[in-house]
């Protein structure tokens, strides 16, 4: 114990039930158990912890939604009139870029799995808005603005709590006249639904070797902005998903462009993360596709609204670690649980949630508490979650290994043969490396000349951010931890030529070439819109994303 817990302990609340994320998941293990609980007229106390400033505000996503979840949870929905679920989808298109034209792919080549008619465009930050306003009226207590920072263990090495960061630390590490002490949420279960790469579920996942067996984990990064177009450029219902160019045919990724209501387009970019060359840019890349003649005429005339970024798991089927652990349960993106190819994860997010939320209660119904739900890992595997992403397991590691051309081929002849006759050629493929360790040395690749953004269509990243609302409190420690600085310049610097640089969608890290003690790490902390792909890319794994404090990153109005 350190000598501030000695002299300052935290304050403690006890509750059934601890959930870390207000996303998809989180709110809908919170709704569940209160539905399970009032139907048995029983009184379950539910605790839900956001870190953004209220919940919605660190929600980025596409997003195109399965209702297939929400007609479970809240089968009555569609009679409501004020959810978010407004645009239906009437367009849905394929298209294949080169550097000046378009193929547009026939839809009778995808299989069913890829159509997106019955889904809805939506934002899935309002959808969360939506969704927390459902909670509370049930009696869950959601508490923005509470970044858990901590996982509580018993003597017995079982999960009983989290506890919220302190406020009021400086950047010297010292409390100054702000300081107030972080609270500790203790409970006879938690749930982590913190989407992707979260701090305490990475913690969860090393204590208790949750990964031993699986695959490893792959992300990408999705970019995003919202904008309001002109009026005869809005096609309410069009979805819209692209490959190829500006990527070349070994970096994976692609781009979605959905038309919202009320003359809204959002506009989004994936690559994967497993990409070779350290000078390559996502940023960049997604800057340089909306100068596509097929794309650019959306934007024209328009204004761009808002801008974020985060990580997105692209693993899969054979990636998901156990996730279950003494004390609690891992659910949605926290689980890996995106259906990469439909780019979509929202509803398996909440599936995770209602579903833990069931073992849950079987459990406390038997007065079992702080136990280690195992049958959480065997029904995922064996409801619609697992049949979601078995049948897709394969098309990443295609992808990967062939290449963009070949591999959505053989990607889309995996899915069409497991949709058909429920089983594949290639039986379930391995991923390989981590994403970090993708990156080749700078001296075997080609530098990228990116254009200048002309301010129209293209932007840089200071404006991009600004866009973001992000804020974090100036004097606090820095959340993104660096475990080597040496190390940092003797590899990341010297081998690699800088990647952070080039990564980070938001300008956190910066190479410093000027001064005595030139080259120099600079950590611009206060831009970070909480993407995480530093955590994940960095070559060495030296850089460690950490919650900061309370309320801090991006405050995402409509994303």
């Amino acid at each position: 114990m350190s000598e501030q817990d000695q002299l300052d302990p935290r304050e403690s609340m006890d509750v059934d039930v601890v959930i870390v994320g207000a996303g998809p998941a989180g709110l809908a293990a919170a709704i569940r158990l209160k539905q399970i609980a009032n139907d048995k007229g029983e009184d379950l106390s539910i605790v839900v912890l956001e870190k953004g400033s209220e919940v919605g505000a660190h929600i980025l996503s596409g997003a195109v939604i399965d209702p297939v979840a929400l007609d479970e949870l809240l089968p009555d929905w569609r009679d409501e009139a004020d959810h978010p679920m407004k645009t239906p989808v009437t367009d849905d298109q394929f298209l294949l870029l080169g550097p000046a034209g378009t193929i547009r792919l026939p839809n009778l080549l995808m299989p069913k799995l890829m159509s997106n008619h019955g889904n809805y465009i939506v934002s899935l930050g309002n959808v969360c808005r939506w969704l927390a306003a459902k909670a509370e009226a049930l009696g869950v207590e959601i508490y923005p603005g509470f970044a858990a920072s901590e996982i509580l263990y018993d003597d017995q090495g079982r999960v009983v709590g989290v506890a919220t960061g302190d406020m009021g630390i400086g950047r010297d590490g010292q409390p100054n006249a702000m300081f107030t002490r972080g609270m500790e949420l203790r409970g006879k279960y938690v749930l982590i639904g913190e989407g992707a790469r979260g701090s305490l579920a990475k913690e969860l996942i090393a204590r208790f070797e949750l990964d031993k067996g699986a695959d490893v984990p792959k992300f990408g990064i999705g970019i995003k902005e919202l904008w309001q177009v002109a009026p005869e450029k809005h096609k309410p219902g069009l979805v819209q998903h692209s490959f190829g160019w500006p990527l070349d045919g070994k970096t994976g990724g692609g781009s979605f462009l959905y038309h919202l209501e009320d003359n809204q387009v959002v506009v989004g970019f994936v690559v994967h993360l497993n990409y070779q060359n350290p000078y390559l840019s996502p940023f960049e890349e997604f800057q340089r596709y909306k100068t596509h003649p097929a794309i650019r005429s959306t934007f024209e005339g328009g204004k761009r609204i808002s801008y974020g970024a985060r990580a997105i798991t692209e693993g899969g089927y054979q990636s998901v670690p156990k996730l279950s652990f003494p004390g609690g349960l891992i659910m949605g993106c926290s689980a890996g649980f995106v259906n990469v190819p439909r780019i979509k994860g929202s509803h398996n997010a909440m599936l995770s949630g209602m579903l833990a939320a069931e073992h849950v209660m079987a459990a406390l119904a038997e007065g079992k508490e702080n136990a280690e739900l195992t049958a959480y890992d065997d029904a995922w595997r064996a409801g619609k979650i697992g049949a979601d992403l078995k049948k897709v397991r394969n098309v990443k590691p295609l992808w990967s290994k062939f290449g963009t051309f070949i591999g959505i081929a053989l990607g889309g002849l995996d899915m069409w043969t497991n949709e058909l006759f429920g089983f594949s050629f290639f039986g379930t493929l391995s991923h390989g490396k981590t994403d970090a360790a993708s990156l080749k040395p700078a001296k075997d690749c080609k530098k990228i000349d990116y254009p200048k953004p002309d301010g129209e269509v293209s932007f840089d990243r200071l404006s991009s951010v600004f866009l973001s609302n992000t804020n974090h409190e100036e004097d606090q420690p820095i959340h993104l931890k660096v475990k080597d600085m040496e190390l940092q310049k003797r590899s990341e610097h010297d081998v690699f030529a800088g990647p952070s640089s080039r990564y980070c969608p938001a300008g956190v890290y910066e190479w410093i070439e000027e001064g005595a003690d030139a080259p120099r790490f600079q950590i611009n902390a206060q831009n970070c819109v909480h993407c995480k792909t530093c955590d994940i890319k960095d070559p060495n794994g030296n850089i460690t994303w950490t919650v900061p404090e309370g309320s801090g990153g991006p405050n995402y109005p409509n994303m």
